[in-house]
This record gives structure tokens, C-alpha cells and sequence, in this order.
């Protein structure tokens, strides 16, 4: 939940750069990733604009066998969409 919660507050404080960062270095650490902070690193992408990003999480969520959920991809769509992408999805 912590973790979660930084990366929305990044997202919300339009610090999204931020926020993809402190995804990162949960990738590289001991975090159980999971549904609900996969979905906070997408939210930020909407702000960001950053819809390759998005997809990229997509594809990790997917290979690491984590569920996708309406909101994971309502969110990705929103991500790509910003961008005229919303294809990609």
C-alpha cells in the first residue's frame, strides 16, 4: 500500500516522471508487484504522455502473470489515447 501511495502522490503532485522512477526501483528491489501499483505506474503515464511506456507495463504485467484488470486497461486505452495511440492497446 505504502508504495502505491508514493507513486500516486507523485502522479497527483504532476511529478510523473517521479513516479515512473519509484516504479522502477520497486522493479529492482524485493516489491511483490502487483495489480493495484502496476495500475498507480500506469496512471502516471497518463499524465506523462508516456503511452509506450504503458504498454510496456502491459507486456510485464502479462508476462509476469499478473492479472489485467478493466482498470488496467481503461487506463492504458487513457494513456495511449492522449497521445492519438489508443490503437496500440
Amino acid at each position: 500500500i505504502t508504495c502505491t501511495a508514493a507513486i500516486d502522490a507523485c502522479e497527483k503532485g504532476g511529478q510523473w516522471a517521479r513516479a515512473l522512477a519509484l516504479f522502477s526501483e520497486m522493479t529492482d528491489s524485493d516489491v511483490d508487484l502487483d495489480t493495484i501499483i502496476y495500475n498507480a505506474a500506469l496512471r502516471a503515464c497518463v499524465g506523462s504522455g508516456e503511452w509506450t511506456w504503458a504498454l510496456g507495463l502491459l507486456a510485464q504485467m502479462s508476462a509476469s502473470h499478473i492479472d489485467l484488470d478493466t482498470s488496467t486497461y481503461n487506463t492504458a486505452v487513457v494513456a495511449c489515447g492522449k497521445s492519438g495511440k489508443w490503437t496500440q492497446v
